[in-house]
């Protein structure tokens, strides 16, 4: 177990990593916090944290360092600048999202280091981050596990899927069924408008049928407000996606839906980056002119 009299470091404060550091701030641990823009981790001051500029020093006195940074190679790099200053056992937690052949590479690394790693990837926005209630799907082996599930426990709901690496896997499955099921909503409310139908009351028609989902939910309603406003984003989307089809490359098997929703989102990414990602809609408003759902303006980051 972690007491909470465990140092943790937190690299990474971003739209997810601000309140998971406010997460575990009122569980109770000491946490530093350091981000590559240090004004950006300042804030957090006023809840406890310790702002420190110098990655470096960050490291040096935990005893858990939890990673939430933009994509593989990011974490690569930091941990690489990070490792000469790190104690012996100490253990680091990536939450990014990375391929799965990264994070291998990111426990071999840190083990060779004499440190411990598990790569946890996370579901459910800013909102579960917020919440705590945040999935996690972590990799590593049991020993580590439970060392890290404290820590992990502050976060959100954790889950051990198998050796370092498989908490990405798990993570790309998720967002395999995340991306094709934000599309296929997209579709079904256009239609639903195209064809003369309400398609928020149908969309309520069919909420507690076989179709009801949290995508449905969230998504859906997002789309009928067109709000587009970041919670997820659509260039994350397809880091994910290309990650997804990358996994599915080495793992020898063809995935063609998950082909043509990645499409999708580089016909997307130009023009609305920053976007939520359930600006799925506006591509496909854009294969269909004279077509939209609802009359509300666009909020758009």
């Amino acid at each position: 177990m972690v007491p909470l009299s465990t140092q943790i470091s937190f690299l990474g404060i971003g739209l997810m990593g601000e309140p998971m550091v406010r997460r575990l701030l009122q569980a109770g641990y000491s946490v530093t916090v350091w981000n590559r823009t240090a004004s950006k981790a300042e804030p957090l001051a006023e809840y406890g944290a310790l702002p420190v500029a110098d990655l470096a020093d960050a490291v040096g006195s935990a005893d858990v360092v939890v990673s939430m940074l933009e994509a593989g190679p990011v974490v690569g790099l930091v941990i690489d600048a990070a490792l000469p200053a790190l104690r012996q056992g100490a253990l680091w937690i990536d939450m990014s999202s990375t391929r799965q052949s990264e994070a291998q590479a990111f426990h071999a690394r840190l083990a060779a280091g004499g440190c411990r790693f598990i790569d946890a990837p996370v579901s459910g926005g800013v909102g579960g981050a917020q919440a705590g209630t945040l999935a996690i799907m972590a990799g590593g082996s049991a020993g580590d596990y439970v060392r890290a599930e404290p820590v992990l426990a502050a976060m959100g709901r954790a889950t051990l899927v198998g050796p370092a690496g498989s908490g990405q896997v798990s993570k790309l499955c998720n967002q395999l069924i995340v991306g094709g099921t934000i599309s296929i909503i997209a579709e079904a409310l256009l239609l639903a408008q195209a064809a003369g139908a309400d398609p928020a009351a149908v969309r309520a028609a069919i909420r507690g049928g076989f179709a009801e989902s949290k995508i449905l939910d969230v998504h859906g309603q997002r789309m009928l407000e067109r709000n587009f406003m970041p919670g997820g984003q659509v260039r994350t989307q397809l880091k994910d996606q290309h990650n997804i089809l990358a996994a599915a490359a080495a793992a020898g098997v063809e995935l063609p839906v998950t082909d043509l929703v990645t499409q999708r989102y580089e016909s997307l990414v130009e023009m609305f980056p920053l976007a939520d990602h359930s600006a799925a809609l506006l591509g496909l408003e854009q294969l269909n002119t004279g077509h939209r759902v609802g009359k509300g303006p666009d909020l758009l980051p």
